[in-house]
């Protein structure tokens, strides 16, 4: 059966949280990550690089953390060009206290660490060896599948070879973006009819019935669902935590294209020709817009 995929060139675009304390997770983002304040007014902070939005945080104090087992969020990724710039922004969110320092691990397709915000939110820092060392391999039924792994990756080591004072000095002005989102789901089969199915990424690796990597254009995985804390989980009720995934397409037809497929399937969706807004099964918010297109403050 044909199936309609994104774009080769969809992109994570601005991941939103909504946060507690504003002011306290604002400092946290600028400081940990070494993120500069974009946009900033009182219900809401924008932080980047070189003038590109990476997260984007909203006041909503009057909400609760969620449960662990609930559907949401599980990491926002943060992409770094070069193993200096990630050595960079690993040994400032090691440094800062409110960090809590999850793991590392060579992953094969990427080198990456894991940490946590100070109210649980997940973030992975990590940097991508070149495509062409990637190996693909295919299933019975010809699926292909990117060749991932988690192999031990020793931070101090990382550190002590990567880590430059240049680096350090001029973090600020180096990039970094979104590269993926990993998402906790009620299960996986759901999470690939909507996701594979009807959004139009393709699956690119899986672990048994636990988790499902997705992507356009033959990346790694530009999203992911796991189940690892979560499995059975209903839709989300209105916490803090994950406020909106945002996903970059190239032109307004890729939009409408989505929107045809939404409507096709059944979900209902809200459609400014631009940009398109809908829930996944689990009620995490997604956001489908042309690449460029404003996506700091409202």
């Amino acid at each position: 059966m044909h199936q309609d995929l994104l774009p080769t060139t969809t992109a994570m675009g601005t991941l939103t949280l909504r946060v507690g304390d504003l002011a306290a997770m604002t400092t946290y983002y600028a400081t940990a990550l070494g993120l500069e304040v974009l946009e900033d007014r009182a219900d809401a902070v924008v932080l980047g690089r070189r003038r590109r939005a990476v997260i984007r945080l909203e006041a909503a104090g009057h909400l609760h953390l969620p449960p662990r087992g609930e559907a949401g969020l599980f990491h926002t990724a943060l992409l770094f060009a070069d193993r200096a710039d990630l050595a960079a922004a690993v040994a400032s969110a090691a440094r800062h206290p409110l960090s809590s320092f999850v793991g590392s691990a060579d992953h094969l397709v990427s080198e990456a660490f894991y940490f946590s915000d100070p109210e649980g939110n997940g973030i992975e820092l990590y940097f991508d060896r070149p495509r062409e060392t990637w190996d693909w391999s295919r299933d019975e039924r010809g699926n292909r599948s990117v060749v991932m792994d988690s192999l031990p990756l020793s931070p101090r080591a990382y550190l002590e070879e990567h880590l430059t004072e240049e680096a350090v000095s001029h973090a600020a002005s180096k990039s970094a973006e979104v590269g993926h989102v990993h998402l906790q789901v009620g299960d996986v089969d759901t999470a690939q009819r909507f996701y594979v199915d009807v959004l139009g990424f393709e699956r690119t690796a899986g672990w048994h019935d636990q988790a499902l990597f997705v992507s356009a254009g033959g990346y790694h995985h530009h999203m992911a669902m796991n189940v690892w804390n979560s499995r059975g989980a209903g839709p989300r009720k209105d916490t803090l935590g994950l406020g909106e995934v945002l996903i970059q397409v190239p032109a307004a037809d890729e939009v409408g294209a989505l929107a045809d497929r939404l409507a096709s399937a059944g979900i209902a969706s809200h459609h400014t020709g631009a940009e398109l807004r809908f829930e996944d099964p689990w009620r995490n918010r997604l956001r489908v817009a042309v690449a460029g297109s404003p996506d700091g403050i409202a």
